[in-house]
């Protein structure tokens, strides 16, 4: 059976401490209910805690029905980004526990797209990994194609955080570990595993090179020099939401760095350049909303193609001078010197896409 690296264990393992709040205006009762304190696990999603919170503070709510949302500092947070890529993202500073209001009432459907519980997640997350087999292989047949019960199994891996029967089940989507040189070296089971399987077709490696990214680009225009003193996200246009795939290259002494990788996903702000409007940088941006589908059934895969393929609308450019203030994944901050292979082969979400947060100050050039 496939086993998970060392690091993999870790990331499934992951958890940030939460205290949840009430919000005020939903408390009826004196003294209001105390604050819940829980682990969520970086990848999984803040609407799948509501079974636990609820419990702890149905007798304070008022009449009506449910909708259950979260938000840190009055910015409503979106449900369909991994809690650990929100935390990543929000908390320059880690901020432990981090302090979080749920709201049982009052969804603000001017920001966030709905999410009628655990359904809704699981259909997006589904959504999220046909993304990624595009990029992969060029097509999603493989998800679309999945039986019911695997189906079951693999949203429950993620439910449960068991990484060993999710790597047996995804196994049969041939998304698996980059294969090249350098990851062997640091991993030397892809060898082993390559070795014993036989046939390449049926060993489950991503044998393209390409690699689903999720870029979260936080753009501060305030000087700081601790991440203690970053601005607080107080509106999501503060944040760039880019889909940009990357492949690595192929051949005996080729070699991609993350931070090789990072200039070639973000050149306007890791080069020595300005961003300039007329330069025609290729900069897909999405807002990462789903079809309104996404809460039960499978989308077309073409709809899922122009998706991949980054059909979206182009940020607005001008020039300025950019510095990268931070990247982070997982709660780690590694070094741009590390192969790129390595961060992928162990460090992407479930969802197979790998999700970076990055800080940028930016200030106008001249």
């Amino acid at each position: 059976m496939e086993r998970g690296t060392e690091a993999q264990k870790y990331v499934w393992e992951g958890a940030i401490p939460l205290q949840i709040h009430l919000h005020e205006s939903e408390v009826t009762t004196l003294p209001p209910p105390p604050p819940v304190m829980i682990l969520a696990p970086r990848i999984g999603y803040l609407p799948l805690l509501a079974p636990q919170i609820k419990p702890l503070f149905s007798s304070a709510l008022p009449p009506g029905a449910d909708t259950v949302w979260f938000d840190y500092k009055g910015l409503p947070l979106k449900w369909y980004i991994p809690t650990g890529a929100l935390f990543d993202l929000l908390c320059a500073e880690p901020e432990r526990p981090w302090n979080l209001t749920v709201h049982f009432r009052g969804y603000p459907a001017n920001i966030l797209i709905p999410c009628e519980g655990e359904e809704a997640v699981k259909w997006s997350f589904i959504n999220s990994l046909k993304e990624a087999a595009y990029i992969i292989n060029g097509n999603c047949k493989n998800i679309m194609n999945m039986s019911q019960s695997d189906q079951v199994e693999l949203w429950r891996s993620v439910l449960n955080g068991s990484l060993d029967v999710f790597l047996r089940v995804s196994s049969k989507l041939k998304l698996g570990a980059l294969e090249d040189e350098y990851a062997a070296k640091l991993n030397p089971s892809l060898k082993k595993s390559k070795s014993c399987v036989g046939n390449i077709e049926n060993s489950g490696l991503n044998k393209t090179g390409r690699v689903p990214v999720r870029l979260y680009i936080r753009i501060v225009s305030e000087d700081f020099d601790d991440l203690e003193n970053a601005p607080e996200v107080d509106s999501w246009e503060k944040v760039s939401y880019i889909n940009r795939p990357i492949e690595i290259p192929k051949g005996e002494g080729k070699y991609l760095s993350l931070g090789d990788a990072m200039k070639t996903l973000m050149p306007e702000y890791f080069g020595n350049k300005s961003l300039d409007c007329e330069e025609g940088v290729d900069q897909e941006v999405e807002e990462i909303a789903y079809p309104e589908d996404a809460r039960g059934k499978n989308n077309a895969e073409e709809e899922v193609a122009s998706t991949a393929a980054g059909e979206h609308p182009a940020l607005g450019c001008q020039a300025r001078n950019n510095e990268v203030k931070l990247v982070r994944v997982h709660g780690i901050e590694p070094k741009l010197e590390i192969p790129f292979s390595w961060v992928v082969n162990n460090l992407l979400n479930p969802d197979y896409f790998l999700h970076l947060c990055v800080c940028v100050k930016s200030s106008p050039s001249g």
